[in-house]
């Protein structure tokens, strides 16, 4: 019996082992494989607003459209690693590049930004040779072409008057006095008045109370000094005339540049008015004088320009080939577009995984610019993959990733802007500056608030491509041009100063007058989208003392999505006018 009970024990004791390994793994394996479930159970984002996460498929309660399933892991990414969705790379048209592919400067040389002038070696002026009145004008118009010998005005003079008396009283002492004959004559001569005319008086001995004069030059009228009733002095210009079958093309050249460039190298032209047009010249001319507000020199091509197709005003690019460096170094070149500035520094995004969207900041030290381009001296090497558009974008995601961006070098949440549109609350505990101030360049409040003029026209402007006014556009827009003329590079101090303004400088002026000079208000709003680009570089960089509000519309540029600024927080779409007015959100607020 005693033996049985052992057996029992023995038995029960086993049971109860074999329960507590077995039977406990299974429960333990059970919980685990729950919380890896929950682990893994799948969020849904949008696409356009990544800061929105929910549990389930549904509507953004932002913008409205479907979720979509996010990132389900980040297993394998650094700390300053993020990836974006398929979807989100493709509605927000996101696009990379290879360093060292497909950049024309490293291979060709430097790529120079400038414009078409007149010919000033076959430039005129038709002068007034005594003083009067003008009481009709028979050339009204610039551009309108002028003969040798074709009458531009009809001119009053009180000399005239009198000298015709003396003419008169010659002409009839003729035989007798040849000399005053000739003598009178001859002052009708320096004032460029004889043929016919003269012969009237003298037939008819009656007194013309006006004079037509003629050109005495040949040409395409490019400037006119008087109008009609205006009063004319000897020696004073009436118009200019150019003789445009050969034009210049000007080019800036920055001071760090200058060394690269000698008289006689070949240059090739081109125009977005011919895109598959490339025109040879020479360089002609290298300005001796630095212009100081600029620190550029000009560089001078003369153009063959017998078939009219360059026209004064017009931007053009030259590039010169056989520059690269002076460094045996391998030159890395990258596009403008790629790069955010934020004060000292300089970021790119780099796509760290041929085959995922995973990107990472790096910050980079720029070189020379060549044209479109930068080359890069430290921060990334070819064969490196960098985003090249939609890097505002880019940059906007690893802000509400927590990663590294342009706004905050260290990593950790920050707030976009997103949040104040959600109305969620602001942490107390966050500082000021990781929120919507960026490192900037530190400037004289005269110079920021002479900026501030120059965006306030581009809130004028804005609100005239809101309400469809293309007349107040064109106002808008030469008003904007006249103040970023009166910006005072006077107050920048330093060289980074000036490398950081006159690009921006430049291509403000640029796109502000492409809008000007066209009347299609869907080309207006193209450009207008990168007038916005390169003003908001220019507040993130300089600073106004004002709240700015930047703005985003997937919907706008046939759905690549498009920004703008804005005082306010209200949106007021500018890229549809009346059709969708108060479609968009606010992306950032820059302070």
């Amino acid at each position: 019996m005693k033996k049985y009970i052992i057996y029992i024990a023995t038995l029960a004791i086993g049971l109860l082992f074999g329960w507590l390994l077995f039977g406990g793994s299974d429960k333990t394996e059970a919980i685990h494989n729950h919380d890896k479930a929950e682990e893994i159970t799948q969020l849904w984002t949008c696409s356009m607003h990544p800061q929105i996460m929910q549990p389930e498929p549904g509507d953004c309660p932002i913008c409205g459209m479907d979720l979509i399933p996010a990132a389900s892991s980040a297993e394998g990414l650094s700390a300053d690693q993020f990836k974006l969705s398929e979807n989100a790379m493709a509605l927000a048209n996101i696009q990379t590049s290879i360093v060292g592919e497909h950049i024309s400067d490293v291979e060709t040389g430097f790529v120079l930004s400038g414009k078409i002038t007149e010919n000033e070696d076959e430039t005129a002026t038709m002068p007034a040779h005594f003083n009067g009145r003008v009481e009709k004008l028979y050339v009204n118009s610039l551009g309108e072409h002028v003969k040798k010998g074709q009458a531009i005005a009809q001119i009053y003079s009180p000399e005239l008057i009198a000298a015709q008396q003396e003419l008169i009283t010659a002409y009839k002492l003729k035989t007798s006095q040849p000399k005053l004959y000739t003598a009178v004559k001859n002052k009708f001569r320096n004032w460029m008045i004889h043929g016919a005319q003269l012969d009237e008086v003298e037939q008819t001995g009656q007194v013309k109370n006006s004079f037509t004069i003629y050109s005495h030059v040949s040409g395409v009228v490019t400037e006119i000094s008087i109008n009609v009733g205006s009063h004319i002095m000897d020696g004073k210009p009436i118009f200019k005339v150019s003789n445009l079958n050969t034009v210049w093309a000007n080019f800036d050249v920055y001071e760090n540049q200058i060394s690269q460039f000698k008289k006689g190298q070949d240059i090739e032209v081109t125009t977005n008015a011919y895109a598959n047009k490339v025109f040879k010249g020479n360089v002609d001319f290298i300005d001796p004088i630095l212009d100081t507000q600029t620190r550029t020199v000009k560089l001078r091509v003369v153009l063959n320009n017998e078939n009219d197709l360059f026209k004064p005003g017009m931007f053009v690019e030259g590039k010169i080939k056989g520059i690269v460096s002076s460094s045996k170094e391998e030159v890395v070149t990258i596009p403008a577009s790629a790069v955010l500035w934020t004060g000292k520094r300089s970021v790119v995004y780099v796509k760290m995984n041929p085959k995922e969207a995973i990107f990472e900041m790096h910050e980079i030290t720029l070189g020379n610019q060549t044209g479109t381009n930068y080359q890069v001296l430290e921060g990334l090497n070819n064969g490196d993959e960098i985003v090249t558009n939609g890097t505002f974008t880019v940059d906007a995601a690893a802000q509400l990733q927590g990663k590294k961006s342009m706004m905050n070098k260290k990593g950790g949440k920050t707030m976009t802007g997103h949040e104040e549109h959600l109305g969620m609350e602001m942490s107390s505990s966050v500082d000021e500056k990781t929120i919507n101030k960026n490192e900037r360049i530190k400037v004289s409040k005269e110079f920021q608030n002479q900026l501030k003029v120059v965006f306030n026209d581009y809130i004028n402007l804005k609100n005239a491509l809101a309400k469809d006014d293309t007349n107040m556009l064109k106002t808008q827009s030469q008003l904007l041009l006249k103040s970023l003329t009166k910006v005072d590079m006077k107050l920048l101090k330093s060289k980074n100063e000036h490398e950081h303004f006159m690009p921006l400088r430049k291509e403000i002026k640029a796109t502000t007058n492409l809008i000007l000079n066209t009347t299609d208000i869907k080309m207006q709003r193209t450009y207008f989208k990168h007038l916005s680009s390169n003003m908001a570089n220019l507040l993130e960089v300089f600073g106004i003392n004002e709240k700015v509000y930047h703005q985003f519309c997937p919907m706008a540029d046939n759905n690549k999505g498009a920004y703008w600024l804005s005082k306010e927080e209200k949106v007021v779409n500018p890229y549809f006018g009346g059709a969708m007015l108060t479609c968009g959100e606010v992306k950032q607020i820059i302070k």
